[in-house]
């Protein structure tokens, strides 16, 4: 597809897919106010939807590769852009974040947040975050299911390197939880910023556990070579070429 044709129906894309949280919301929220359960099938719904509609809309096929975890038990993914969240959440039964707080203020996201159980954390007081998530995780209030963290703590573009933070590594030793670390390409196709989406295969590929037992520096060392080395994988497998 040429580059201008491409990025018309990229801007489509997009247009259609914030209509489309939207319509679903105002379809889902009177059934999501009353049940939990509904809150998971309204996105659920939605993230089938973006898929689909990347899939033949611009191209972007995505394919959920190893085991998706269905326990209660920590996802620590590398996080390239909105995809590989819709990836994940899509691919899980109960999914909830560790998010920066501001997101709870967002209209429409803020609401299925609070509903699904996500942790928000203040990112500019990082000792009373980490100290909060703790407690916010082990709250008889939570909901049970998939933890899912960025253990870089935001997006990172397709190649770039960043360092990984110690919250994850917090989360491992008080929950008690396995981790499941997640690789992906998704940056390759959906960068960080603009409105391009080019066609190809999104990949988010769950790998095995990181079981309990491991010191917090072996477990920090152990999840980034994991994560790094699996994203770099499936990045030059989508025709990236990673300097250095």
């Amino acid at each position: 597809m040429a580059y201008p044709v491409q990025l018309f129906m990229s801007l489509v894309f997009i247009i259609q897919m914030y209509l489309m949280m939207v319509l679903m919301a105002l379809f889902y929220t009177p059934f999501a106010l009353f049940s939990r359960e509904w809150a998971f099938r309204a996105v659920h719904a939605y993230t089938g939807w973006v898929r689909w509609t990347a899939g033949w809309m611009v191209g972007l096929h995505s394919e959920i590769r190893g085991i998706p975890p269905t326990g209660e038990v920590i996802i620590a993914s590398k996080h390239q852009s909105f995809f590989d969240i819709i990836m994940i959440v899509h691919a899980v039964p109960r999914p909830k974040f560790i998010m920066k707080k501001e997101i709870l203020w967002t209209p429409i996201v803020g609401f299925y947040a609070k509903r699904i159980g996500c942790i928000s954390v203040d990112r500019g007081k990082r000792s009373l975050a980490i100290k909060k998530m703790v407690v916010d995780v082990n709250s008889g209030t939570q909901l049970p299911g998939q933890l899912i963290i960025f253990p870089q703590g935001t997006r990172v573009a397709a190649g770039a390197r960043r360092a990984y933070k110690i919250g994850t590594a917090v989360l491992y030793n008080e929950t008690g939880q396995a981790c499941v670390p997640a690789a992906t390409n998704v940056g390759v196709f959906w960068p960080r910023h603009g409105i391009m989406r080019k066609p190809g295969l999104a990949v988010v590929e769950f790998l095995p556990a990181i079981e309990q037992g491991l010191s917090t520096d072996d477990f920090m060392a152990e999840l980034e070579a994991v994560v790094e080395n699996n994203s770099d994988r499936l990045m030059v497998d989508a025709g990236l070429v990673i300097k250095g």
